[in-house]
């Protein structure tokens, strides 16, 4: 069957089945991951079964179109996302932690943990999540497929990430055995910030940018851009802007700037 990616399209399966939701059930799993706006999902079509949870004891839905799943009482918190009933975003997380790899998982526990606004899809409102948050919640769950898996990634994710893209990128670079750039590092001029740069190694003055079509698209974004790119040549930074595409199939590329733009300091 053809992929259909549009979100809209999914909500409206959510909204078309909200009237037959009983009140001990709740969108869970990938479902929930989707009505969070969490990243790293395949894109979305008419197959996807619609995952629903139920308490302990209940018996899960088995209706056409549906997975029914069953949690541990107590382990998981009911939001609402305008009317639709949802687990809490790392319950949702965990409860498809064993489908993840181990990059999914960082990318994933990077986005509970941003307190960035402008990252992309994810739900404003949604609850605040802190590391110690998850670290809590993993003692309160226990042994779980996926836990270790989980636990692991909680220890390489960082901060303050404004978009999937820059979590892989770093995670490219750790990879690759380059040092770990610092995140959203900030340069000011005085009081004034001149950029606030997606992953940098500050004492060499690199600055690693990921552009996606945001920055393409939007004249005033591109204009901002190159004023702040010529702002930080103008100190003495170098300035690496990177793509899906070096993501994708130019990544031996990318990372010989990388290395070569070290070097250079040396």
């Amino acid at each position: 069957m053809r992929s259909v990616e549009a979100p809209e399209t999914f909500r409206a399966r959510v909204r078309c089945y909200l009237p037959r939701l009983r009140a001990n059930q709740v969108f869970a799993g990938q479902t929930a991951r989707r009505l969070w706006g969490l990243p790293g999902q395949p894109r979305w079509h008419p197959d996807e079964l619609l995952e629903i949870s139920v308490r302990t004891g209940s018996t899960p839905p088995r209706t056409t179109g549906v997975r029914g799943r069953r949690l541990v009482d107590g382990r998981v918190t009911t939001w609402r996302i305008g009317s639709v009933p949802v687990i809490d975003p790392i319950a949702a997380v965990f409860m498809d932690a064993a489908s993840l790899t181990s990059d999914e998982a960082v990318i994933l526990i990077d986005a509970l943990i941003t307190d960035a606004e402008n990252y992309p899809d994810l739900v404003h409102g949604r609850p605040r999540v802190t590391p110690l948050d998850i670290e809590m919640r993993l003692r309160e769950w226990g042994t779980f497929p996926g836990c270790r898996k989980i636990a692991d990634a909680l220890s390489r994710a960082r901060e303050h990430v404004e978009s999937p893209k820059e979590t892989e990128t770093r995670l490219l670079l750790i990879a690759a055995g380059l040092p770990e750039p610092v995140v959203q590092h900030e340069v000011h001029d005085g009081a004034r910030l001149i950029a606030r740069i997606d992953l940098a190694y500050p004492e060499l003055k690199i600055a690693i940018e990921y552009e996606g079509d945001g920055h393409r698209t939007d004249k005033e974004q591109w204009r901002r851009d190159i004023e702040r790119q010529r702002e930080l040549e103008d100190r003495g930074w170098i300035v690496i802007r990177l793509t899906q595409h070096d993501l994708r199939v130019g990544k031996a590329s990318l990372l010989a700037r990388i290395r070569r733009a070290i070097a250079a300091r040396f």
